[in-house]
């Protein structure tokens, strides 16, 4: 009778008794006392109009978010692992000043997905190997030290010659999308333990990062006319965001609110909370004998694997003879599982949220055909390099709009979801015209770029967070932090897509940089030029 709950006794001892067919001795765990007695002792209270109470160690209340404190601390989450690329991509002025005629934003782009899809890939691998604080940690370090490098060591020092500081930017690029796709994908199978809203809070902080990436790159070129300065500045204060972030990550996951969510899949495996770890004793009977025997299993026992023919496991009775009294509770071996085994747990997973699977892929494959590669190289004459960063900061705002919408309570249905996301292909031809034809595109005014960010921005915000909110609740909670992960594997998929169509599009802008009569008021002020 091993099991909490059974209302079985264990099988009688008949050994020595005169009739096998009376039992002479028995054994029962106090566990199931406990639990008729309780039983017993609420139906007499109820009976009397009293209210019956359980042991709040057993029944554990629901702790409250005060504050809204873990929200926003998911919020900053979500902006901790998009904000490091989000830093190398959107000071585009500086970019094209320093690497004038390559794609270098295009190459960004590619290397991160690429490595990201790879990280994301070996994170579905070892979410079952190692812990989720290990991933998440290593996660920002891998952000926190290509960010700090560029910074000084480019940026400020400038220790490297042009063709050096082009691989070793891609480098620092790669780093970062192995590190912030690791911590991306924890996160989402990490949410996805938590209530629903808490999932929507780390999309919105992916779009957050946007929003303060862009507006602290407006005002460092603003206030600091030197590009070289103010490029360092901007750098300098995503370090410090971004290590803000993590040490915020370090306190919230030991609060209580946390660790009641994240512990109670893995303590729902063991039976009823509190009587699993050996606290209760064992009565045995021997009629023959007359004795009555009670004992509470050492804790040095109780958590260890020894056999059940181990004397350390029986006790001798008056008689002389070994009488059991417990039974080892099983070792549990954390092993690799099998190849079979995480196909096979994968696709259980997928086949329940294969809609949302293919809606987010779809969703984030046609964004990166389009940012931010081609939205980087649209020009004007008058405005020059401010309007790329202007159509980022437009369509990073309309993203997090996007993303606060989702978390509107509407039931969608997974192939609903999948057709909306699919109809966002028409801004594909819509960016087009805004290049091509180069030099003279048909919709050469600077509105319409602004305009078609602003609609794309909203729908990709909406359309990319509403799978992955909805995934989670589809699964057993077992399963929740595997769908997180699967999510992810799609999201990074459509992404790697995207990115490789959008070099298609970079040809399309080859000659436009050259298109204008008076090049040098490209840079200008913003001011100036309007």
């Amino acid at each position: 009778m091993g099991s909490v709950g059974s209302q079985r006794l264990e099988e009688p001892s008949v050994a020595g008794t005169p009739d096998p067919d009376i039992v002479m001795s028995f054994t029962f765990d106090s566990h199931q006392l406990e639990e008729v007695a309780e039983a017993a002792q609420g139906q007499g209270l109820r009976a009397r109009g009293i209210p019956a109470f359980t042991d709040s160690t057993l029944e554990e209340p629901v702790p409250d978010d005060r504050y809204h404190a873990i929200y926003f601390a998911m919020l900053l989450a979500g902006v901790g692992f998009l904000l490091p690329y989000n830093s190398f991509i959107t000071d585009v002025d500086y970019l094209h000043h320093k690497y004038p005629g390559t794609s270098i934003v295009f190459d960004m782009s590619l290397t991160y997905i690429l490595v990201a899809l790879a990280a994301v890939l070996l994170n579905n691998v070892l979410v079952e190997r190692l812990t989720l604080h290990t991933r998440i940690t290593a996660g920002y370090l891998l952000a926190l030290g290509p960010l700090l490098f560029i910074s000084i060591c480019d940026v400020w020092l400038q220790l490297f010659s042009r063709d050096q500081a082009y691989a070793i930017n891609l480098a620092a690029v790669g780093t970062v999308a192995f590190g912030c796709t690791v911590q991306q994908s924890s996160f989402y199978g990490y949410t996805g333990m938590l209530p629903k809203r808490y999932t929507q809070g780390v999309m919105t902080g992916e779009s957050t990062a946007g929003v303060m990436i862009s507006l602290s790159r407006i005002l460092t070129k603003l206030l600091l006319p030197d590009e070289r300065a103010s490029t360092l500045i901007f750098f300098l204060v995503s370090v410090a965001l971004e290590l803000l972030c993590f040490l915020l990550h370090l306190l919230v996951r030991r609060s209580r609110f946390v660790l009641f969510y994240t512990t109670r899949p893995r303590d729902s495996r063991r039976g009823r909370p509190g009587l699993g770890k050996g606290s209760g004793y064992r009565v045995h009977h021997d009629v023959t004998a007359g004795d009555v025997h009670f004992e509470h299993p050492a804790p040095a026992l109780a958590s260890s694997g020894s056999p059940k023919d181990s004397p350390a496991h029986e006790v001798t009775g008056s008689g002389g003879a070994y009488m059991r009294f417990d039974v080892p509770r099983p070792r549990v071996q954390r092993s690799w599982p099998t190849f079979r085994a995480l196909l096979l747990h994968r696709y259980v997973v997928a086949r329940v949220i294969w809609a949302d699977m293919l809606s987010i892929a779809v969703t984030y494959f046609i964004t990166l055909c389009l940012f931010p590669g081609l939205e980087s190289e649209i020009r004007h004459c008058i405005l020059g390099e401010w309007l790329p960063i202007l159509i980022m900061a437009v369509f990073n705002l309309s993203d997090f709009v996007g993303k606060i919408l989702a978390a509107l309570p509407v039931d969608w249905r997974g192939t609903h979801l999948l057709a909306c996301s699919c109809l966002r292909i028409v801004f594909i031809p819509l960016f087009i015209l805004c290049v091509y034809p180069s030099g003279t595109p048909a919709l050469r005014h600077p509105a319409w770029p602004c305009i078609f960010s602003l609609l794309m921005g909203i729908s990709n915000g909406y359309f990319g967070s509403v799978p992955m909110i909805l995934a989670a609740g589809k699964v057993s909670p077992k399963q929740r932090e595997l769908a997180g992960n699967t999510m992810t594997v799609s999201y990074m998929s459509g992404l790697t897509l995207g990115s490789a169509v959008a070099y298609c599009t970079y040809s399309l802008t080859r000659d436009a940089h050259g298109s204008c009569l008076h090049p040098s008021t490209a840079n200008g002020s913003i001011l100036s030029g309007l």
